[in-house]
């Protein structure tokens, strides 16, 4: 019998409300908009000498910072084939065809992701979490889930375990 242990938080600290678009159907762009965003995260691994996986209140403290990072800025791809964004440092633009934004530098949080979808999101949250908890903590999970929730009962959940190769979420 083999046993597993997940802590869980869904709690209404962790929520981030930023403008995105995206790129979909291969070649369209959707218009700028926005959302309130909502985030749960799971983190599961053997319990240490205290009989816990991890500290909930170091969790919490970790997922704030992330999410507060994202909190009211623009959320711009790096890696999207489609959208070009060009940064200075005091300007963003970011150009889809004709179509051309110009946002103030300290507004965007420019991501090394493809696409500022709930998936990709969920999968930088995760990214980002999985070191901090190494960097921080030297703790090794045996799994993180992170889910975002981008309107209500619409969201994408992104689960990083370790496999053969050792895979690291972005």
């Amino acid at each position: 019998m083999s046993e597993r242990f997940t802590v869980r938080l869904l709690k209404e600290q962790l929520v981030f409300c930023s403008g995105h678009f995206i790129s979909y159907e291969g070649d369209k762009c959707e218009r700028l908009h926005g959302h309130n965003y909502r985030v749960g995260v799971e983190v599961s691994g053997p319990l240490d000498e205290n009989s816990y996986v991890f500290d909930f209140v170091a969790l919490k403290r970790l997922m704030r910072a992330i999410v507060e990072e994202l909190d009211h800025r623009m959320l711009l791809p790096l890696r999207n084939p489609l959208i070009r964004v060009e940064s200075t440092e005091k300007e963003v633009q970011a150009c889809y065809r004709e179509r051309r934004w110009l946002f103030p530098r300290d507004d965007c949080i420019l991501l090394p992701i493809a696409n500022t979808t709930t998936e990709e999101l969920a999968r930088y949250i995760a990214g980002r979490l999985h070191r901090a908890l190494a960097v921080q903590y030297g703790f090794q999970p045996d799994s993180v889930r992170v889910e975002v929730e981008e309107a209500p009962g619409q969201s994408a959940m992104y689960e990083w375990q370790p496999a053969a190769t050792e895979s690291k979420p972005l």
